[in-house]
């Protein structure tokens, strides 16, 4: 790894440090509406192993987070029902942008601008490592799942859509 390949602290990357946990960082050319299956490629993982960070919102336009399998789609009405909340939908970019205070496609689950419940695929926790957005365009860190419970209070729920 040149020197070239450091990425510069990020408000995510302070908040792995601060609490001691292990990650491993992974740059990647960032590809406008790439997602989670092109960084997968460039880095040669599983997308299955890749993990997006989606800020969605409730009826009443309260904001979360969805932490999924790259080469997976959430199904709003699963997760709803399991939330108890009415209906869940994406939020606009400018709108996850202010709730996450990262841009679309940088978005990271730890060190958000605000604190949001975090659910997670329950599937995600049975991997060994995953890959998940550290905070900026073209950079992501390794680290174990279960540092999304223990950091991030992440609930366990079943709502992915097999591609």
């Amino acid at each position: 790894m040149g020197r070239k390949d450091h990425v510069s602290e990020t408000p995510a990357t302070a908040l792995l440090r601060a609490n001691g946990v292990p990650f491993t960082e992974h740059p990647y050319e960032y590809l406008e509406h790439g997602g989670a299956e092109h960084s997968a490629q460039v880095l040669g993982v599983d997308p299955f192993t890749v993990v997006k960070t989606l800020v969605m919102e409730d009826e009443k336009a309260r904001p979360l987070v969805v932490l999924m399998h790259g080469n997976r789609k959430v199904s709003t009405k699963n997760l709803a029902r399991q939330i108890g909340a009415k209906s869940v939908e994406p939020c606009k970019p400018e709108v996850a942008n202010r709730h996450s205070g990262y841009l679309v496609g940088g978005t990271s689950p730890f060190g958000t601008r605000r604190q949001m419940p975090v659910y997670i695929e329950e599937t995600i926790l049975g991997l060994p490592k995953i890959a998940i957005n550290g905070g900026r365009r073209g950079y992501l860190v390794g680290i174990d799942p279960q540092v999304c419970v223990r950091l991030l209070g992440a609930k366990p729920v079943r709502c992915a859509l097999a591609d």
